[in-house]
């Protein structure tokens, strides 16, 4: 008998809880698995010992739907950067400590380009010190820059939040006669997936948003003043879809940085909204989404919430099979009928790289997303969830806050 344990990591998303489901459901199927631990705040639970017993919280069947309906990480989360084990071995010891004290076999961490560092440096390390212990990887993150994997679970959900909040914001800007401009700000740092989910939108026969400016192409400010001109001459009101991550003058982000190096980004929406108010004196707003489009599980993508249970139980069947330092992943098959499969990747092909929007999909003007590419975002957000309501509003499932503490 082993046991195995599992994390979750990184930015929250609609569907990693989903992928939690995944792992705790394949679990209980394998009755050479006795206990199933919950590590609480990513890979810090498992260098503190504090882990849970998640046979003793999720009790039902009624328990993992509402897990699976709930947004962010309901173990927690984390980001911390694991160093090299040659610089730093103290936190590896640790590592190994808990896991073979507990008799964990297997542990899978679900999270985003940063955990999947971890998957491959503590893999490295077992292997290294001869340490029976698989480690695999299950991906998530709404910026869907994992390299290999066609696409990433909370994904779908969060394109489907975004193209949805624009289509409401499109219907409501509409309605005066005076001319404006609507500046969205989109989560995505280095990458415009999410940004260019907007664009879905077309799919529909609508024009907004009429301008989609991405972090994969130099942003300037002339440009997107004379396109913002160009729109206004043929539409009362422009909507503007852009990524928090593109490239604008030193001071208008913050310059603070998480362990990964990774900078806080907000402000460029505002920023631009001060440039059309000042350049070109017409009614301007900025709308920053914010975490909405990554907890807003009302909105769920069924493909998406589906497809992150899927992958999770995979995780443990790799894991049971013998892998270790894998991360899994979807291959798209087809568009329509929309199929893909779920394979293993190396850990060390993913982690510290990412997958950037392909230029083909974007414009020549560099300010828009082509037809074409919509094929890819629209299956990812289709369907919609069953959702457990109380007073009128998605219940949650929560493990008491003491026992996380």
């Amino acid at each position: 008998m082993i046991n195995i344990a599992v994390a979750q990591s990184g930015g929250p998303t609609c569907a990693i809880n989903a992928s939690l489901v995944g792992v705790f459901k394949e679990s209980l199927k394998v009755s050479t698995i006795d206990a199933i631990f919950g590590s609480v705040n990513g890979i810090e639970g498992i260098i503190e010992n504090h882990l849970v017993d998640l046979k003793s919280m999720i009790l039902t069947n009624n328990d993992m739907e509402l897990l699976k309906q709930t947004p962010s990480t309901v173990l927690g989360s984390c980001r911390y950067k694991l160093p090299d084990w040659h610089d730093d071995e103290e936190v590896y010891k640790k590592i190994t400590e808990t896991l073979k004290q507990r008799n964990i076999g297997a542990f899978l961490y679900i999270g985003g380009n940063d955990s999947m560092d971890t998957v491959n440096k503590l893999s490295e390390y077992f292997a290294e010190k001869a340490v029976d212990i698989k480690v695999i990887g299950i991906p998530k993150t709404i910026d869907n820059d994992l390299c290999i994997t066609d696409h990433t679970p909370g994904f779908g959900s969060a394109a489907k939040y975004v193209a949805t909040t624009m289509h409401e914001i499109t219907r409501d800007s509409i309605v005066y006669s005076i001319p404006s401009v609507t500046i969205v700000e989109i989560m995505g740092r280095h990458a415009g997936w999410l940004t260019a989910s907007s664009a879905v939108l077309h799919a529909m026969g609508e024009t907004a948003p009429h301008l989609v400016y991405v972090p994969e192409v130099k942003f300037s400010l002339d440009s997107f003043l004379a396109d913002v001109r160009q729109e206004m001459s043929k539409h009362k009101a422009v909507i503007v879809a852009v990524s928090e991550g593109i490239e604008v003058p030193e001071g208008v982000q913050s310059g603070v940085v998480d362990n990964f190096g990774h900078k806080y980004l907000s402000g460029i929406g505002k920023y631009l909204e001060d440039v059309v108010r000042s350049e070109i004196g017409c009614k301007v707003r900025s709308i920053e989404l914010n975490v909405m489009q990554r907890c807003s599980s009302h909105l769920g993508s069924k493909t998406d919430i589906d497809e992150a249970e899927a992958i999770g139980a995979a995780g443990v069947r790799c894991a049971l099979e013998g892998e270790t330092g894998k991360v899994m992943v979807f291959r798209r098959i087809e568009d329509i009928p929309y199929t893909a499969v779920i394979e293993t990747a190396d850990a060390k092909d993913i982690a510290n790289n990412e997958k950037f929007l392909p230029k083909k999909y974007i414009n020549s003007a560099g300010n828009n997303i082509r037809d074409f590419a919509l094929k890819y975002f629209l299956p990812l957000i289709q369907g919609d969830l069953n959702l457990i309501t109380e007073n009128g509003i998605p219940k949650h499932f929560a493990i008491h806050e003491s026992v996380l503490k």
